[in-house]
């Protein structure tokens, strides 16, 4: 069985991962890492290639770590907006949204400047809740789990999930 961390970006999903792939002596993998390592920088992929390319890799991504066992994976922010990949996932393992409030992720992305749909123009929490409203919804149905993470230590978080699930190492 694999746990598969979903939200939007900036909820926490890498570093609750590893937390929790350590807790329950699991390996921890994330999307979008493995995304950088085998194409480049993820926004060099948006750049280049357009989005449609870049969520076909992701794709390609998905399908291949849902073959494994005792994974925790942390899936790009927009991953789970494609129902194929939420199939392929759930297939292989729990899927839990770490839910957060549009002002939690504005302040956690401020300085980031490597996501492609938060580099434009304008209030950074506006359009953090414009996705949300878009994403949130999506996030809640494909969840088997809602974790709401906002004031919460990546510990907590971690400690959480292990309880709720009863998922042992």
């Amino acid at each position: 069985m694999n746990l598969v961390l979903c939200g939007m970006m900036g909820s926490g999903k890498s570093t609750v991962g590893k937390y929790l792939a350590s807790g329950l002596s699991y390996e921890f993998v994330d999307t979008d890492d493995v995304l950088e390592s085998r194409f480049g920088k993820i926004t060099d992929i948006f750049t280049q290639f357009g989005e449609e390319y870049f969520r076909e890799r992701e794709r390609e991504v998905c399908v291949e770590l849902a073959k494994s066992e005792g994974l925790v994976l942390a899936t790009g922010g927009g991953l789970v907006l494609k129902k194929e990949n939420v199939d392929c996932l759930k297939r292989s393992g729990t899927l839990i949204f770490l839910r957060a409030k549009a002002s939690t992720l504005a302040e956690r992305l401020q300085a980031d400047t490597d996501r492609p749909l938060l580099q434009m123009e304008g209030d950074l929490e506006l359009r953090i809740a414009e996705l949300l409203q878009i994403r949130t919804p999506i996030y809640e149905s494909v969840a088997d789990y809602i974790l709401d993470v906002d004031e919460k230590t990546p510990e907590e978080i971690a400690e959480e999930i292990i309880k709720k699930l009863a998922v042992r190492a």
